[in-house]
């Protein structure tokens, strides 16, 4: 097809058996049609064999279409002539669907107008903001994910145009790890005018430089199926999905899973298939299969599963579990993983027993960043040996003698203190399993920078959301440090921006935390951006 400016963007197109029009699946990606984000969804195949004619393009600049790749900027003009040429075709019924999960999420949101829009669409794990959704937390550039998906994209670009040399040179450095020291400057030589370059030059810290995107007033009203995991670092640009299209007046249905961003656990092919088969075939007299069973879980419109028991619950992510404990050390909590306390308390206690802990970050030894959301090994993980280093302090419940369950964002509240001008703290929350093995299940980094660093001050970070029921015998665990590498950049303790691994300038870093008001909360998920 020819974009609004003349440019051919190329596509495949799989039609059901059978004569047609058939209503049309929509997926515009960046990584070759040929792949068809078969990472985590069904072929295009398999959809065209229960009615679908099914689109995969490649955007502009990126496998056989012409022009210069630009990222998001310029997928909303390119995105609606799309959807007119879709419309126009003869295999088309007039009904159109999209589909796809990160770029190919976002890619379904912009557009240039209300004229063309899809009529149902399901996008997942993206968001709208490129700072707080796509590139950076707390004021921490995503190292190890913004560089690897930066040079991901850097290597095809390589690629297609021939430079089999700068291919190769990413592919080792990706490879070899190397990529966490020298893969800034990888992307600047390779791929300057890549996103991920440009995200790389902005302050995380800031709002100023970085784009957030708004789709057109009428897309929110359209039928949509949002889909996030807790393991993926795009939660919170999906959880303001759902909460821009309420508040718009559209009915959004969301599915929160115990996913990261490429491992959903079977894949939600039935239920995005019957969503569509809902809002595209409704009154068709070209559906070539038979009725596809509803699943159980698209009787309602929203259900998060849980980390634990991989159930899924209908719950609104507006819930809240709304538990409070307090913090207590001695002073020992980083030399004795047993010896911090969490203490139970409900949301009017201010004021617990307390105490102060120091925590020493060693640059030569930084603390790892392990699973989560943030890790290039993304999901629960154990972190046992994590929580004996003397560089992580530990907070413990007792031991529980009935269920809880979390619903909602951990935030951490303290007020803390670095010898340096420059630090970060980096949290976890686990489950402290009866046989002693420490299960991560969701975690946060925050990054201060400056002279007021070397003061007490309140300070805050913030812990992805989760859906979470411990069992007797169990206790939660919040674990505090100063470093998640490679998942954020080492803090040189200099007060300038950290770019990467650590170094010879970068200096060992004391933060004292006073406990007395110290506090670790569950509060709402959405509203969080």
């Amino acid at each position: 097809m020819q974009s609004a400016d003349g440019l051919n963007l190329c596509c495949r197109v799989w039609t059901p058996p059978g004569p047609g029009p058939w209503p049309v699946l929509l997926m515009r990606q960046p990584y070759g049609r040929a792949i068809a984000s078969t990472v985590c969804y069904a072929h295009p195949q398999w959809y065209a064999q229960h009615g679908f004619a099914v689109v995969v393009q490649d955007v502009r600049g990126r496998g056989d279409s012409q022009g210069h790749f630009r990222g998001f900027s310029q997928e909303a003009a390119d995105g609606t002539s799309t959807l007119a040429w879709v419309r126009a075709q003869s295999w088309c019924n007039g009904r159109v669907g999209s589909y796809g999960f990160s770029y190919q999420g976002l890619t379904q949101l912009l557009l240039a107008s209300d004229e063309q829009l899809p009529d149902a669409l399901a996008p997942a794990m993206a968001g709208l903001d490129e700072r707080r959704h796509w590139a950076s937390e707390g004021g921490c550039h995503w190292w190890a994910l913004g560089l690897g998906w930066g040079l991901q994209l850097a290597a095809q670009a390589c690629q297609r145009r021939g430079d089999h040399e700068g291919w190769w040179e990413i592919r080792r450095s990706l490879e070899s790890g190397d990529f966490l020291r020298h893969g800034q400057a990888l992307l600047e030589r390779l791929d300057p005018d890549g996103m991920a370059a440009a995200w790389l030059q902005l302050d995380p810290a800031e709002a100023e430089g970085w784009r957030r995107h708004e789709p057109p007033a009428a897309l929110w009203r359209r039928p949509m199926l949002l889909i996030g995991g807790w393991h993926d670092p795009h939660l919170l640009g999906v959880l303001d999905l759902w909460q821009r299209a309420r508040a718009a007046g559209g009915e959004p249905w969301l599915r929160l899973g115990a996913w990261s961003h490429l491992q959903w656990n079977g894949g939600l092919d039935q239920l995005q298939l019957a969503f569509f088969r809902h809002h595209l075939m409704a009154g068709s007299e070209t559906i070539a299969a038979g009725p596809v069973p509803l699943p159980q879980q698209l009787s309602i419109g929203t259900a998060l599963q849980n980390i634990a028991t991989e159930q899924w619950e209908p719950l609104e992510p507006t819930a809240c579990s709304d538990q409070r404990w307090l913090l207590c050390s001695s002073g020992l909590a980083a030399v004795d993983a047993a010896e911090g306390q969490l203490i139970a308390t409900d949301s009017r206690a201010t004021h617990g027993e307390g105490g102060r802990c120091t925590i020493v970050h060693d640059p030569w030894r930084p603390l790892p960043g392990r699973g989560g959301h943030l890790g290039l090994d993304a999901g629960g993980v154990l972190r046992t040996d994590l929580d004996q280093r003397s560089d992580v302090a530990c907070f413990s419940s007792g031991v529980l003698d009935q269920p809880i369950t979390l619903l909602g964002q951990p935030v951490l509240e303290l007020e803390a203190m670095a010898d340096q001008p420059g630090f970060d703290l980096c949290a976890a929350l686990s489950v402290v399993q009866s046989d002693g093995q420490v299960r991560q299940c969701s975690s946060g980094v925050a990054r201060w920078l400056g002279h007021s660093c070397q003061t007490m001050a309140p300070r805050r970070v913030e812990l992805q959301p989760l859906l979470l029921t411990l069992q007797p015998g169990e206790r939660l665990r919040l674990s505090l440090g100063l470093a998640a590498w490679p998942q954020i950049a080492v803090n040189p303790g200099d007060g300038t921006l950290p770019r990467g691994a650590a170094g010879p300038q970068h200096r060992v870093i004391s933060v004292e935390l006073n406990l007395g008001s110290a506090s670790l909360s569950i509060q709402p998920m959405v509203g969080a951006n």
